[in-house]
């Protein structure tokens, strides 16, 4: 469940915000009624975004949010205010603001800006995927995976499904061991005796289609498996 921090110095409309945020939007809401009481209820524990109202009590919002940011520089601030100036904007975001809402504001839209603020910080934290290789160069030849071409010298050679699959799992290791059950486990998905045998028929036609260059083999590997090598 999303902590927020919730800072109103208005009792009742804290208290029918964190009621809604907590029923609509499945959210643990905090709710601190001025600056002071806020930032003590901040250092207290980790929240995942907070919301600060600006005109209150002991500090305002802007002073509030600019102390936040000092201990968490990432956490999401969404500033509400009963201003709508140009200038208050410019202040909220020059703070290192996420959102602005202004006064008066429906529920339902603080909560639409809650959910796409923090699906926005999941995908930024979110690690990037690490891009597949499909493009290889093995000695005079060029193997795209995705269209399942050999290239050389302005020929080429079109590969079957499985052809291209394990000369992909070969490039991938090129000049180290590429183990039999490795192979037979990620294209066949079964290393029984017939997959095993299929896969020696596509690897003697691999070998045939890269016997042009003679810097490139791919050797048995006694007990172990197949290397494709690439010679000096």
């Amino acid at each position: 469940m999303k902590k927020i921090l919730l800072v109103e110095d208005d009792p009742n409309l804290g208290l029918l915000l964190q009621d809604y945020l907590q029923l609509k939007g499945k959210f643990d809401v905090v709710l601190a009624t001025d600056g002071d009481e806020g930032l003590k209820a901040f250092t207290r524990q980790d929240y995942d975004l907070c919301i600060l109202d600006v005109m209150m009590p002991k500090k305002d919002g802007f002073t509030l949010g600019k102390e936040i940011r000092k201990i968490n520089p990432d956490i999401p601030i969404i500033f509400a205010t009963a201003k709508a100036m140009m200038e208050d904007k410019s202040a909220a975001y020059d703070l290192g603001g996420d959102d602005y809402i202004t006064k008066p504001f429906r529920i339902e839209e603080l909560l639409l800006r809650i959910n796409a603020l923090l699906k926005r910080v999941a995908k930024k934290d979110t690690p990037e995927e690490p891009q597949v290789q499909n493009h290889f160069k093995i000695g005079d030849y060029a193997f795209d995976y995705t269209t399942q071409v050999i290239h050389r010298q302005g020929s080429q050679q079109k590969l079957s499904t499985k052809e291209a699959e394990l000369l992909r799992l070969l490039c991938l290791k090129k000049n180290a061991v590429l183990t039999r059950e490795e192979a037979l486990l990620s294209i066949w998905h079964d290393d029984n005796y017939f997959n095993g045998r299929s896969m020696d028929v596509f690897l003697s036609k691999l070998r045939k289609y890269l016997r042009e260059d003679p810097k490139v083999e791919i050797i048995n590997v006694h007990g172990k498996g197949y290397k494709l090598l690439e010679n000096a």
